[in-house]
């Protein structure tokens, strides 16, 4: 059976964007999934600005590398305490600053672009210039050269000193940023041998950066003699080595096999993965042309691509935003649910980053991902209590409105309290007659075919109105399992 252009275009803004926003929804059935990606395309073109998340305290102590040099000799214990805090605050309103763009921007397709990209790069630093600056490379690379991204990537303070490659020198090698290059960012574990890492490694020394996340090449650090990767010979430097992975085939397939993963089907076909990888070779590793090879083609809309994949946290939280138009009363709270839901933004679990798919979900986080729309609507209380980590807190475990005792009942210990914009949201349904409302509701917030159970969502739902049920029912039907897919 033929799918619906707005079934399509549902799922086309779930997989290349957070969902389709509340204003898009009367068009998704007067367009073609074409026209809706060359939208996607152009509004993604401009160049996004850069995030400036460090407070003016931090960029007063950054003016020079130097200067902050000489403060870190001079300054007590309360004043490293200080500056600690400040980053780490500064990495929380990062986090929150894209969560917004992520929301909002009409760049749905950069954005998600530089989602995967953040997942792809995963590095957790608690220096906030080091984490804007690779922000700002994956978002302005996001949908570029692949080629250029991974160079870029390479020279930011937030990967060389993730992967200690500040500490590799000519006479002591650290092999740490060498081998994570080579098996999570470029051939994958199995394509390169022990000497490919150990010479690669010469080739990265001398590689570091400043306080500021400015690259530094030390060159009386740097290993200047003959060395042998993947079976070129040379006096290689970082950036050789970058280019011999990028003349690999397998760079390609690997990239490819990862993004259909993420963005079509948690199962790979070989075939269309290896079509994808040989086009993204050749064009010379053109991110752009990559994804519309993938989201034009007739296969990305077959049925067993629609809603089979879960939601990450971060997907989940958008897109419910992007449906429901709202304003938090406190927007940590999303700092919190990232935390429960476990995919804080800038905290990966290691340089693998998240491994999504059915690890997303399990008993717990199951149920609480399933009250979410009902916290959000103010109809259920938050009182899970979270792991105690507070590195992934981000500094916030001795703040008293995120103490375990504060997610009891009660508005005042409510970290969650949303002002929605209904109104947004009813006039889709206005010409719908109260019969066929369960229906064209569920087709529009669900991407299963599975039907849910329309006794369940009325028995829970307020028929006293028709605004009440739209209200009520639209609740009821996020906080379905079927909502967990897109």
């Amino acid at each position: 059976m033929s799918l619906s252009n707005q079934l399509k275009n549902q799922h086309l803004m779930w997989r290349a964007g957070f969902g389709p926003a509340v204003e898009q929804l009367d068009d998704l059935d007067k367009t073609s999934p074409q026209k809706l990606y060359k939208t996607l395309q152009k509004s993604s073109s401009k160049k996004p600005e850069y995030i400036q998340a460090a407070d003016n305290y931090l960029q007063g102590l950054m003016m020079g590398f130097e200067e902050i040099g000489r403060q870190r000799q001079e300054m007590s214990a309360e004043q490293k305490k200080e500056l600690q805090k400040r980053s780490r605050d500064g990495i929380k309103s990062l986090n929150l600053y894209w969560v917004n763009e992520m929301v909002n921007s009409d760049a749905q397709l950069r954005e998600k672009m530089a989602f995967f990209w953040h997942g792809h790069f995963a590095c957790r630093n608690l220096n906030v210039f080091f984490q804007q600056q690779l922000l700002d490379v994956i978002r302005q690379n996001a949908l570029g050269s692949f080629r250029d991204l991974l160079h870029e990537v390479s020279r930011t303070g937030a990967m060389l000193n993730f992967l200690n490659n500040n500490q590799n020198k000519k006479d002591h090698p650290n092999e740490n940023f060498a081998r994570e290059v080579m098996e999570l960012f470029t051939i994958g574990r199995g394509n390169y041998t022990e000497e490919d890492i150990k010479e690669a490694a010469r080739a990265f020394t001398g590689w570091g950066a400043n306080e500021k996340g400015e690259f530094v090449f030390r060159k009386f650090q740097h290993d200047s003699g003959s060395k042998t990767v993947l079976d070129k010979t040379g006096n290689f430097d970082g950036d050789d080595v970058l280019d011999i992975l990028s003349e690999q085939r397998q760079t390609a397939k690997f990239i490819s096999k990862k993004i259909y993963r993420f963005f079509v089907n948690d199962n790979i076909d070989d075939q269309k993965v290896e079509w994808l990888a040989d086009r993204f070779y050749k064009s010379d590793y053109d991110i752009g042309k990559l994804m519309q090879d993938i989201f034009t083609s007739e296969w990305f809309y077959d049925e067993k691509n629609i809603g089979s994949k879960i939601k990450s946290p971060v997907e989940l939280l958008a897109g419910i935003q992007r449906m429901l138009p709202m304003k938090l009363e406190n927007e940590e709270a999303l700092l919190l649910l990232q935390r429960v839901l476990g995919q804080i933004l800038f905290y990966p679990p290691n340089v693998a980053g998240w491994p999504g798919g059915k690890t997303w979900i399990d008993s717990s986080t199951l149920m609480m991902r399933m009250r979410i729309p009902q916290l959000i609507s103010d109809q259920d209380e938050f009182n899970i209590k979270p792991k105690t980590d507070d590195d992934q807190m981000m500094g916030r475990n001795d703040d008293e409105k995120f103490k375990p005792d504060s997610y009891r009942m009660g508005k005042a210990g409510k970290p969650i309290h949303a002002e929605i914009d209904w109104n947004k949201y009813l006039v889709v349904y206005n010409k719908i007659p109260r019969t066929e409302l369960m229906n064209d509701m569920a087709g529009i917030l669900l991407q299963t075919k599975k039907a849910v159970s329309a006794d369940i969502i009325n028995q829970y739902s307020d028929g006293g109105s028709r605004e009440s049920f739209i209200k009520t029912a639209t609740i009821q039907i996020m906080s379905t399992p079927e909502y967990q897919l897109c």
